[in-house]
């Protein structure tokens, strides 16, 4: 929103929400049957291909969003450090308006201009003439229309809207409010109506010339650089007809430069271009990988999640993971995606992050949750985790943390595999059981005289009832098999650890294999406290429900615009913050294998920090 927000800054359709899509809707259903019922000779191609090509537009726009963000995420050719937040990310969610926008003049030009109607496939004159009117009228013009709306009067009611923004993302691009987007297009109107008018224009010159708008806008606003130097070299003229990404990041950052639209020509002659664009062009094309110093190493879930990736749908990797019925339109996308992850074979880079002077990446394994079950995959999801460590300690990364289902007993000893195989190993290899163990002694409430232990056992199991036991609470399993196994793993128990005999127990410590039956035995007002890395499948209404064990990060942790999973904004699971805290603290052993270290240690050196512990359950959170 702009700093003094001016009159037609919403969209008209701002009040419908997610059904805005409907104003195209009387258009669509007109053009199909136009399309389907009527003669050959009423037929209108050029109106039928109005949709696709919205669609194309859509697809082309999430193509570039993708590679950004794995671009920038890797480090090389990256322009601007500075990181992103979740505020960004709300401000420019709804990018796909000015294609409905679009969408709508079009269907509208086509009904009542007899030029933009039944287009020819191709003319010459026609796209020529497009060029030209582009080369000349519409970059002048915007030129000056850019520079009077970073007058005072016009930016602190619009233009201040779009240069919220100072690290850019390819949407950043038609983020502006609606009073800008008509000027835009009034702009651009210049190119495509005038051969209109003429009859002179083509299928191909109106969708080519919004394609290359879309194109420039993108690369414009991608925060890296994709404009090889040797270009320019090669033919030093080009340098007026083609901008950059970094020649743009420039006006972003320094406001007052480079106000072309996508030929600098106007900023050479009326000397606005920033006098460090060439180098600034030059030092990011010159710019290596980044190498972290912290690596959290995690998994897909569902075959849906790829979706809330940071490099999937944006707004979705903002939320906290859960499942949208429109993606089951997608599965052609979902299966492709499984496909590809498939024949990739090994692990990518998810996002970075910044912590003080620590440099942090998640990396993920193309692997989801099934396939971790199975049995059939146990090897070549260890290959992939050894491959990970490996070129972790090659490139001189100091701690690599393994999340979710990547560290368990049956698949690698919680980590343990790999460190006796490598027992030279650098990069320290951290699970995460200290502080999860932490976590979740913290989140029982104070006062709780006895708490029911149930779902797989692991390490986090045996020390959260060893601990318990050793403070005096009275730990309770369900099943004499688990009483057994905790029994024989320790001669300190004492009499603390029993057998349930009844399930009045108002706090859970639930795992894996928790059931639904299992949940219905509770009583009313029961606080189910997960320790493992996966919520409960089901939920009880008159019960609460704490999140899995997971801090809230400091303010001072940078570029955090994705959710980790199901957790909430600004919220890390234990294993990746110990990761976190290992390097931080230059601890240099491994926090693997069955081995526990001091549990009080880690969570002492959270909180020392600046990580907090979630102290509200998730029923309250949905409600704030």
């Amino acid at each position: 929103m702009a700093s003094t927000p001016g009159i037609l800054t919403d969209w008209p359709w701002k009040p419908l929400g997610n059904y805005k899509y409907m104003v195209v809707a009387p258009f669509v259903i007109h053009s199909w049957y136009s399309m389907l019922v009527k003669d050959e000779s009423e037929r209108d191609i050029t109106n039928f291909l109005i949709l696709p090509f919205l669609l194309s537009r859509m697809l082309h726009n999430q193509i570039w969003i993708s590679v950004s963000r794995y671009q920038t995420a890797k480090g090389n050719a990256r322009i601007v450090d500075k990181g992103i937040e979740f505020d960004q990310v709300d401000r420019e969610r709804n990018w796909d308006d000015q294609i409905l926008f679009n969408g709508l003049l079009y269907y509208m030009a086509n009904y009542i201009f007899p030029g933009a109607s039944r287009l020819p496939l191709w003319r010459t004159d026609g796209m020529i003439m497009t060029i030209l009117l582009h080369m000349g009228p519409v970059e002048f013009l915007y030129y000056w229309l850019h520079r009077a709306l970073h007058h005072h009067f016009l930016y602190s009611r619009y233009h201040s809207h779009h240069h919220s923004s100072i690290v850019t993302e390819p949407i950043t691009s038609v983020t502006h409010p609606f009073a800008e987007h008509i000027l835009y297009f009034l702009l651009f109107a210049i190119a495509l109506l005038i051969p209109v008018f003429t009859k002179t224009t083509s299928m191909l010159a109106v969708f080519g010339y919004v394609t290359y708008i879309d194109f420039m806008n993108n690369m414009g606003h991608c925060n890296f650089e994709i404009v090889p130097t040797w270009l320019f070299r090669i033919f030093p003229p080009l340098k007026y007809l083609i901008y950059t990404p970094s020649f743009h990041s420039l006006h972003h950052t320094q406001f007052r430069t480079n106000y072309s639209l996508f030929m600098p020509f106007y900023d050479y002659i009326y000397g606005t271009k920033d006098k460090t664009s060439d180098q600034l062009h030059y030092s990011t094309r010159k710019r290596q990988e980044e190498i972290p110093d912290v690596v959290h190493l995690t998994h897909l879930t569902t075959p849906k999640s790829i979706y809330h990736l940071r490099f999937g749908f944006s707004y979705l990797a903002s939320k906290p993971y859960t499942t949208k019925w429109y993606l089951c339109l997608m599965w052609p996308v979902t299966a492709w995606s499984m496909i590809l992850t498939r024949a990739y074979g090994r692990t990518f880079i998810v996002e970075r992050n910044n912590f003080d002077k620590l440099k942090l990446q998640t990396w993920a394994i193309p692997k989801y949750k099934f396939q971790y079950i199975s049995q059939l995959q146990k090897m070549t999801i260890n290959k992939m985790i050894e491959e990970a460590i490996l070129d972790a300690d090659r490139k001189g990364i100091k701690v690599l943390s393994l999340g979710l289902m990547n560290q368990g007993e049956e698949l690698n000893i919680y980590g343990g595999l790999y460190v006796s195989r490598h027992p030279k190993l650098k990069v320290k290899v951290v699970d995460g059981s200290n502080l999860a163990v932490g976590i979740v002694l913290n989140n029982i409430p104070k006062g709780t005289t006895q708490v029911l232990l149930r779902g797989k056992l692991t390490k986090v199991t045996y020390a959260l009832a060893y601990t318990l036991c050793q403070q005096g609470i009275k730990v309770a399993t369900m099943h004499k098999d688990n009483y057994g196994r905790l029994q024989s793993s320790s001669n300190n128990f004492e009499t603390n650890l029993i057998i349930a005999k009844s399930y009045t127990q108002m706090t859970w410590l639930v795992g894996d294999e928790l059931t639904e039956e299992e949940q219905l035995k509770a009583p009313k007002g029961t606080l189910f406290i997960p320790y493992s890395q996966f919520q409960p499948k089901k939920y009880r209404k008159d019960c609460s429900y704490h999140w899995t064990p997971a801090m809230l990060i400091p303010k001072s942790v940078e570029n955090v615009h994705s959710c980790e999973n199901w957790l909430p904004r600004r919220v890390m699971s234990a294993s990746r913050i110990a990761g976190i805290l290992h390097s931080l603290e230059s601890w240099n052993e491994h926090e693997c294998n069955y081995t526990m270290h001091s549990i009080e240690k880690v969570w002492d050196s959270a909180l020392q920090h600046g990580f907090r512990p979630l102290t509200m359950p998730i029923q309250e959170l949905i409600h704030c």
